[in-house]
């Protein structure tokens, strides 16, 4: 019985996806890989991340691969009207807590400036704090 439940033909397609179906099942494996590629870039998604979020969460293992990040601002460096401007651009902040999260960091307190972020995001913000003479460190 399980076997029957993992086989894709035994999948019932709802009636409103039919049309869908039928045209991708009638593609070449080439333009349906092209096309996954497609509407992961377009939707910003992984057509793999289901599957392994799914089976670390039913094997009880944890997940492998870390998909959220967060940059902590550890010095601020010579620049410090750079780094608030960044800061203020990253994060949506205001001048005053912009300025205030700066200051800690210059009083020796390493700040988190953004939570949550996707790897590519956090490479870029990266690259900003670095080109304002910043270090910072992704966790």
């Amino acid at each position: 019985m399980a076997e029957e439940t993992n086989d894709p033909k035994s999948t019932p397609v709802p009636a409103k996806f039919e049309k869908i179906v039928g045209e991708i099942e009638k593609m070449p494996i080439v333009e349906l890989a092209e096309l996954v590629k497609v509407l992961e870039n377009k939707f910003g998604v992984s057509a793999a991340a289901p599957v392994v979020a799914a089976s670390a969460a039913s094997s009880g293992e944890p997940e492998e691969e870390k998909t959220s990040f967060n940059v902590e601002l550890k010095e601020v460096g010579a620049q410090k009207i750079e780094v608030i401007k960044v800061v203020r651009d990253v994060t949506a902040k205001g001048l005053k807590e912009s300025k205030d999260l700066v200051d800690a960091v210059a009083a020796g307190t390493a700040q988190i400036v953004k939570e949550g972020v996707k790897k590519e995001e956090a490479d870029e913000i990266v690259k900003k704090f670095t080109a304002a003479g910043a270090k910072t460190e992704i966790k």
